[in-house]
């Protein structure tokens, strides 16, 4: 008996080898019939003997090609048309767009032994790929996702190559990025003295690497600047002319055992660096590493990942040592992905640049991850993951746009039961940076045929975000504030149910009575929130200043602690006689020193009081530094208090800023004193949630924020609480700063509306 029947299938099923793979299950099971794509995924029609087209479903996702993400397959019979041949027809346009598309995947083991292979006509190719690999999302203007839909459309494929598109047998069958060096596209190298293409182009550019040269070297998403991992000067050289004086810098190795003698890695770590998103994995440093101390000055940890493209391949094996390959940019300016405007903003950075004549359609900078509590949890989420939606919990038919906060800013689109989360955009400190903002949100509602109507966004007035918001013209808004949005990020990540109880802890955010937040403990269900507990208030003295300038965090710490400057024990280390009096002055007077409840702040302060940093060159650096120097094996603690107010609960760390000072007073070591603040941090959460528990009967924890960045305090924190009974979460799929907030945002504006 002959039947025929039509197949649906949504989910990350373009651009991942699903077409030709269904073809080869209908040759398999001798059935014809058809395959295309679609606006919202992928049609099969499959026709012969019953039984085997009964079979072909179950075959047909049991064998799935690795990239794809099959979410939903719908079939129906219809009539049979007595086809011969199973063929895959050209993409059918028109429909609303309900694809989903796949990020960037690294080059596969396979391609990369073709380039690396004399007999191979792709020898050395730095653009081979495969249905299993290569660039997807960063060269994709539109769905369907066909070759004419991506930047490869001005390369027409070769006889050669178009066999290889055409084979069924073949792992090319209908890759869309095929290239080869007859066809596709090609290295070009520029530097004061010569312009080149080719091979001659990479030559010259490890010649100048391995000189000890800066290059700016045109990737998947953007351009990189590279150069010898192992010479203090040209890293030092590198830092000063990028004005990146102390962030670590990511480093690229050739391979695992690159990898080993560099840094340790656990299984799970392995597993991270070599996977096919290879995001930057977080290592802690080996005894005996080469890398220069210049990559990551006081840091316990290297950012190491490997090469993800034939090109970063091709430049490590022929240098030989392990290359920084950080953002091509200058601090606090977005990653530059196209090639005139990195020849304008790289000169003077770089000394050479290898790009190459594929044009990237959407920049994205490389992901960068750590281990906490024995599993990955992300500090950016880009490259290898964007634009993979998250899957929410419920479905909502209304669609909502998240814009995210003013740093490390992502944005956020939900409909239905996806929440696409957006590349890293970055710090919304200029105007490139907030235009790329607004062209990614154009790009994505472009990509997933989505039309905004509600719009979530931070409370504070003077983000850029809120000049985006007004941009959208008469859609109604929803303002959410931002540790709530941080609260709301894990319960749509977990898609828990009912109220929790989230702790957000972080440098800064507006709360609802104008004060700056930061150590909250909140009661968070759907669209609602109640502020349970806080960190005691102190001034902000300078405003946000002081998150660049750990002293004045340690001054005002100091005068609360104490009642005045003058009556602490040890000196204010920092800021001049005249500077701390003006300071006194301006706390006791209110001008320009705004309350603040910021766990961030505490953190800079303490690091001031012990004197591992005074004034920071980036963000959380203070922070970050005290991690370092903090002794895990400490099993002393400091005090604080718990009163309960009108408000809720307040929690004063006066008892644990006069512990340390005494600790500072009597000798005792830095390491030490670290390590009994991150103690005491881990039981504070501990016995307020259990207050709190008593109080709310809820024992469902989550921990966000920027702070639990920190592996010490989470785990340490994680222990505690599953020890006495808590459900703990923390965020796995988005980042705990503010690079998860949109998606928080967005949950609370879908919750807003299904209440209203």
């Amino acid at each position: 008996m002959v039947e025929r029947r039509l197949l649906r299938i949504d989910g990350i099923v373009q651009g991942v080898g699903f077409r030709p793979h269904a073809h080869r299950v209908a040759s398999e099971l001798e059935l014809s019939g058809l395959v295309r794509n679609d606006a919202a995924g992928v049609i099969i029609e499959i026709e012969g003997d019953a039984r085997q087209v009964r079979a072909y479903p179950e075959r047909l996702l049991a064998g799935a090609p690795p990239l794809a993400a099959v979410e939903h397959l719908v079939s129906r019979s219809i009539p049979p048309r007595d086809t011969h041949h199973f063929v895959i027809e050209d993409s059918e346009p028109g429909g609303r767009c309900q694809t989903l598309v796949s990020p960037d995947v690294a080059t596969c083991d396979a391609c990369f032994k073709e380039i690396t292979d004399p007999t191979d006509r792709r020898y050395r190719y730095p653009f081979t790929n495969c249905t299993d690999c290569g660039p997807r999302f960063t060269i994709l203007k539109d769905v369907p996702y066909d070759r004419r839909a991506t930047t490869m459309a001005s390369f027409e494929m070769c006889e050669a190559c178009r066999r290889e598109y055409d084979d069924p047998g073949s792992r090319r069958f209908h890759a869309e990025p095929i290239a080869c060096n007859e066809c596709g596209p090609s290295l070009w190298f520029v530097d004061t003295d010569d312009s080149l293409r080719g091979q001659a182009a990479l030559a010259n550019a490890v010649a100048v690497l391995k000189s000890g040269g800066t290059v700016a070297l045109k990737g998947l998403g953007g351009y990189h600047l590279a150069c010898d991992a192992t010479s203090e000067e040209a890293v030092q050289r590198l830092r000063h002319r990028k004005r990146r004086e102390a962030k670590p810098l990511a480093i690229m190795v050739k391979d695992e055992a690159g990898v080993r003698r560099i840094a340790s890695a656990d299984s799970v770590a392995m597993q991270l660096v070599t996977s096919r998103e290879r995001p930057i994995v977080l290592l802690s440093k080996n005894a005996d590493q080469s890398v220069a101390n210049a990559v990551a000055p006081g840091s316990r940890h290297l950012g190491v990942m490997l090469p993800y493209t034939p090109l970063h391949l091709l430049l490590l094996e022929a240098v030989g040592k392990p290359l920084v390959m950080t953002s091509g940019n200058l601090t606090d300016e977005p990653i530059a992905f196209i090639d005139d405007d990195a020849r304008l903003r790289l000169d003077g950075v770089a000394d050479a640049f290898l790009g190459h004549d594929r044009p990237i359609e959407t920049r994205c900078d490389d992901s960068v991850v750590r281990i906490i509590a024995d599993a990955p949890s992300f500090v950016r989420r880009s490259r290898g993951y964007a634009p993979k939606p998250i899957s929410l919990s419920t479905n909502s038919s209304v669609s909502v746009l998240a814009v995210g906060g003013h740093l490390k800013n992502t944005f956020c689109l939900a409909m239905g039961r996806h929440a696409f989360l957006s590349h890293h955009v970055g710090d919304l400190e200029n105007a490139s940076a907030v235009q790329g903002l607004r062209d990614g949100v154009a790009h994505y509602c472009r990509l997933f045929d989505i039309v905004p109507e509600l719009i979530a966004h931070d409370l504070h007035p003077d983000y850029a975000t809120a000049r985006l918001v007004d941009e959208f013209g008469d859609l109604d808004t929803v303002p959410v504030q931002h540790h709530h949005a941080h609260v709301a990020s894990v319960i749509a990540e977990h898609g828990l149910q009912g109220p929790v109880l989230g702790v957000a802890f972080d440098g800064a955010g507006l709360g609802t009575d104008g004060a700056v937040w930061g150590g909250e403990f909140l009661l968070v269900e759907g669209a609602r929130f109640e502020r349970l507990a806080h960190l005691a208030y102190v001034p902000l003295p300078g405003g946000d200043k002081a998150a660049r300038e750990p002293w004045r965090m340690a001054a005002a710490h100091v005068r609360a602690s104490y009642g005045s400057l003058d009556a602490a024990p040890i000196p204010i280390a920092g800021g001049t006689r005249k500077a701390l009096s003006v300071l006194s002055q301006m706390m006791e007077r209110g001008i320009n020193s705004p309350p603040t409840s910021s766990v961030g702040r505490l953190f800079d302060a303490v690091a001031a009081l012990i004197g591992v940093r005074q004034k920071s060159q980036f963000e959380a650096q203070a922070a970050m530094e005290l991690e370092t120097l903090a002794d895990p094996s400490c099993s002393r603690t400091y005090e604080w208090d718990l009163t309960e107010s009108g408000s809720g609960h307040v929690l004063d760390a006066a008892p644990m800023i006069r512990g340390v000072i005494d600790d500072v007073h009597a000798g005792c070591s830095p390491g030490e004193i670290a390590g009994a603040f991150h103690n005491a941090l881990a039981d504070m959460i501990h016995e307020t949630l259990r207050v709190l528990k008593l109080r709310t009967g809820v024992s469902t924890v989550v921990l966000t924020g920027g702070v639990f960045q920190n592996a010490i305090l989470t785990e340490h924190a994680i222990r505690r609480l599953v020890a006495s009974g808590f459900d703990v979460h923390i965020q796995r799929l988005v980042p705990c700063n503010d690079g998860g907030l949109s998606l928080g945002q967005a949950y609370v504006a879908r919750c807003h509306h299904g209440e209203s």
